[in-house]
This record gives C-alpha cells, structure tokens and sequence, in this order.
C-alpha cells in the first residue's frame, strides 16, 4: 500500500501542523490498483494446543524465524501472534501467491520444533501472557488495564485477517474515496458476522461469535471507534486524531526506562497546546497514529481491521478476495453498497464497533436476519466480479465453497466451533 507516515523531522509541532500533516496523509486518492492483506496467526504446541508455549522456546522459533528469506514484513503481537504483512500488490493473484509461499515457508520452519499457526480470532484455550516486553507495550498494557481485561485480551489472545485497499478516486462514484469510506464501515458489519470465528475462551462458549470483535468494543473508546460520520472523511479523520487520548509519552532520549502514561485523559490536541509533559514532535503524531486502532483505519489506504483469523491453512483468502472484489469492481462495489445502505438505519446513532449493528453481527454472526441478506448480495456480487479482477479459479471456488456452507445457510465459521463441542454437526 502507499508508503505509511515516517516522519523525518523530530522538531516540535504547532496544531495547524498537525492537521495539516494528518489532512495530507491520510488518503491518497487514485485508481485503485494496489491490494494488501496482513494475516495475524496463534502460535500453538502441534501436539498440545492447550499447552502454553514456553518464552524460551518461542524466542528461539522467532530468531530462526526472522532469518528467513520473506517478502512479507514479520513482526509479533504482544501474546506472541505472529503477523505476516504482504508488500502491496498489483493483483489479487500476485497478493496470495506471495502470501502463500511465505506462510508455507513459516510452517515448514516451524513444524520441526513441534510448533504450528492457528486460525483463530480469539485464543480459544489460554489465557493472556504478554510475550513482548518492550517499553510500547508495558504502557499500552497499564493504558489499556483503565477498561478491565479487553485490554489484555485484545494484546495476547486475538489474532485477524486485515486487507487493506486503496483509498480510490478523489471524485464521487463507486471507486470514489468517500463511498469507499462510507461502505468500508457498512460493510465491516458484514464482514465480521459472516467471518466471525472466535466464539471460546478457554474451551467454553461466551455467548459471542466473534469474541474478538467483543473485546475490541470494550476498550478504550477514544481510539478504537469509528470517526463520527460526516460529509468529509478527511476532516473526520483529522478530527479524530487530534481529540483521541495520548497513549502514552515516550522515551525521547531513546533510553530503556518506562514510557509515560498520562493520568489524565490527555489527547493529542491538548499535548500539542500544552506543550506538557514535554513538547510533541512529528515522530511522536506519527506514533500516536499507530495505536488508534478504528475497525477501518486510513493510513493513505483503507485497513479493513475487522475480520476474525480464518480456520485452516488457506480459509484467509476468502475473506482478503471478497473484500478485494467488493471495493475494486466498480460493478460489485455499486452492488455492495446497494446491499449494505439500508444497514445504516439500523446502526443507530453510535459509531462502529459499539452501535446495535456490530453487535449483533459479533453475538449473532449471519443468524442476524438483516446481515444475512446482506452478505447473501455482498457474496454473489463478488463472484461476479472475481472472474473480471482476473481471480484464480481455485480462488473463485474456494469463495464459492464458503458461500455455499456459510452465507447461504446463515452460518459463520464460529457455528462448526459451537457445533464441535455440542456433538452436533451441521455442515453439509
């Protein structure tokens, strides 16, 4: 995707420099030609899923690990979740087979040492253990302890599948940036109800699901709902980030002691007139950016942040091609939105994640009557379109076959969880 904000300047900023600076970068407007997906995995015992992997063990696998030659970015959740992210590409095609070729290079390092990759948005065994000690996240986690144990939830037990689009066109249409805006929040309902697939927690139901997408809603609001909706999504955007809560101060020194967590609820306008407790730079916006975690984030393209880690050792390129399919075919794209507006209404007045609409699609999955109509539309439109984006037709079969299993029967991945454990079998 376009180059994120990497600040080269550390000198302090006025406000009108901020805005100006998150105004500029937030959307870069053009034809759409670029795809991106970033797949976030459990590391788990192959032997024993419920067996806490050691730190030590994990150390290792992760020093071996970033040795290998990848052309996806691997970093690591603070649970110890591996996260693959692939370099923008020219094509749906282009985008999995790289992806493809990576994971099946992680897993076969990590097989030997008995370890493996699971597909789950939410921890289904194990309770939370913070793996990544670094200064970032011991302040994210005593930020995040404020809301109770989402925090801690969301740090070390979730895992998802993220793609990320291109803005679009700076002029209206079905590829304009502000309709693809405005159908990346309508559709993330979709999305999360026909994907859901995190429906445990430590072996028994929880009443979700999607218990991710239930943790997410339970945090820090300030930076985890949407932007309140307007007629200019980059106003919108600009204004949420500069009334979004200072995570926490840092280091400027570059030193290994505590970062700061304000006691009060600082946000980034406040810091930036106050000048307290020291004056922000452009690196610190640029990082204040990073942990603002809306389910649809503008970072010059669209990340789509709402879709549970999928089961299996492919079941990530059905979501990553549907979503691609529905925001890059001007003919799907018109469709989807057609299918997802009414959603609107019923979303009431509360941005995403907390408002009726998401809460259902997390608790109720495609069981919601509404959101199943809507992703009945949402998933023929993107078989239509897929043959046009030049989608392999193992691809296009693998959409087919979750059609078939899932959104025809108003079912979601979390059902055949619910179902393993009951002793019932549902799937056809």
């Amino acid at each position: 995707m376009p180059e994120q904000l990497r600040p080269s300047r550390a000198q302090t900023v006025t406000e009108a420099e901020v805005e100006a600076l998150v105004h500029g970068i937030c959307f870069k407007t053009g034809p759409p030609s670029r795809l991106g997906v970033e797949l976030e995995w459990l590391v788990h015992d192959l032997h024993d899923p419920l067996h806490l992997v050691q730190p030590s063990r994990w150390s290792s696998a992760t020093d071996g690990l970033r040795a290998l030659p990848l052309r996806s970015a691997l970093t690591f959740e603070p649970g110890g979740q591996l996260e693959l992210s692939s370099r923008p590409a020219s094509s749906l095609t282009s985008c999995i087979q790289e992806m493809t070729q990576d994971l099946a290079a992680v897993r076969a390092f990590l097989a030997p040492l008995g370890l493996g990759l699971a597909g789950h948005g939410h921890d289904p065994w194990r309770p939370p253990r913070r793996m990544l000690t670094q200064a970032r996240y011991c302040a994210m986690e005593q930020y995040l302890d404020r809301w109770g144990p989402a925090g801690r939830t969301m740090m070390c037990r979730s895992a998802s599948v993220q793609v990320c689009v291109d803005a679009g066109h700076e002029e209206p249409g079905p590829l304009g940036y502000g309709r693809r805006w405005r159908l990346a929040h309508l559709l993330g309902a979709v999305l999360v109800a026909a994907f859901a697939n995190s429906p445990l927690d430590q072996g028994r139901p929880t009443g979700w699901r999607s218990t991710r997408q239930a943790a997410w809603a339970a945090i820090d609001p300030g930076r985890t709902q949407a932007p309140a909706g307007g007629q200019d999504p980059r106003a919108d955007w600009t204004r949420y980030v500069l009334a979004a809560p200072v995570m926490c101060v840092r280091d400027e020194d570059g030193g290994s002691g505590p970062w700061q967590v304000p006691d009060d609820a600082l946000s980034r306008r406040d810091w930036v007139r106050r000048g307290h407790p020291r004056p922000p730079s452009l690196d610190d916006v640029a990082y204040h950016i990073s942990t603002l975690f809306p389910p649809v984030r503008p970072r010059g393209h669209l990340e789509l942040r709402m879709i549970d880690a999928q089961p299996g050792t492919d079941g990530w390129m059905v979501p990553l091609a549907v979503t691609a399919a529905l925001f890059d075919d001007p003919q799907a794209a018109e469709a989807a939105y057609r299918a997802v507006k009414p959603l609107a209404d019923m979303a009431g007045a509360s941005p995403a994640p907390r408002n009726p609409l998401w809460e259902r699609a997390a608790q109720q999955g495609l069981g919601d009557p509404e959101l199943h109509a809507a992703a009945v539309a949402c998933f023929a439109a993107a078989q239509e379109a897929l043959p046009r984006l030049g989608a392999p037709p193992t691809v296009a079969a693998a959409v087919a076959a979750f059609d078939d299993r899932y959104v025809a029967r108003g079912r979601c991945p979390a059902d055949d969880v619910l179902d393993s454990i009951s002793g019932k079998d549902d799937r056809p």
